[in-house]
């Protein structure tokens, strides 16, 4: 084992695993069935800059990164295999991205703040996927893998700038408050249709106010459930 081990080192240590004498597992390993490794080691690195801002110690964090590397350089591998792309594109990629997306830091565009800053990332991205065969739409666009209560708003906000869809705050009220109305004139037979459709509506609604009012849906919900384990245990 080496004292230290560079990058360069790390790619080898895992073509050697997806290697014919190297590791079974690793072998066996496709792009689909790493989909649940990515998703979970994301959110563990998620969690690992949480556990680093309310303990000052970044162990874990480093540890986490490693991980969404390690899933990053296998599929990667795994491209490369199948003669797709490898990794110094991967890499290369990403570099061209940033210096085109930052043409006020490596061109010649000037700007105030970083108001404008994300207003010309938008319009250089929205430039880059013209003409993109796997983009069906706009709001196709937006992964159906994000979790539904980060989708929604971002599905609302884009219906909005492309289709004009009318929003207001009355309206998502009125929208909670019938549905409200409806589940309290349910009886007993009909409650468990009535729950499924307008629990539908009361989540679609509380995404539009999410969007309206630039409320990060998803960390409201966690910050609640963490209140309820918090009133429980501690």
């Amino acid at each position: 084992m080496a004292e230290k081990y560079t990058y360069e080192d790390f790619l080898d240590i895992i073509k050697t695993l997806r290697s014919e004498n190297g590791c079974p597992w690793d072998r066996e390993q496709t792009h689909e069935s790493l989909r649940p490794c990515m998703m979970e080691e994301a959110a563990e690195a998620v969690a690992a800059i949480r556990i680093w801002k309310e303990t000052g110690n970044a162990e874990n964090l480093r540890e986490e990164l490693g991980d969404v590397l390690l899933q990053v350089v296998m599929h990667a591998c795994i491209a490369e295999e199948e003669g797709i792309f490898t990794m110094a594109e991967v890499v290369n990629d990403i570099a061209e991205k940033m210096v085109r997306r930052h043409p006020h830091v490596f061109g010649s565009t000037e700007v105030e703040n970083s108001a404008q800053v994300l207003q010309n990332w938008e319009e250089i991205k929205k430039q880059e996927k013209e003409g993109k065969s796997w983009i069906e739409s706009p709001l196709r666009e937006i992964p159906r893998e994000l979790p539904a209560l980060t989708r929604a708003p971002k599905v609302i906000k884009k219906a909005d700038k492309y289709y004009g869809r009318p929003r207001s705050c009355q309206d998502d009220i009125a929208v909670l408050k019938k549905a409200v109305e409806i589940l309290e004139k349910s009886d007993e037979k009909q409650m468990e249709q009535c729950v499924e459709k307008e629990l539908g509506d009361i989540l679609m609604a509380v995404s539009d106010l999410a969007s309206l009012y630039k409320k990060p849906l998803e960390q409201l919900l966690t910050d609640r459930i963490d209140d309820l384990i918090d009133n429980y245990e501690s």
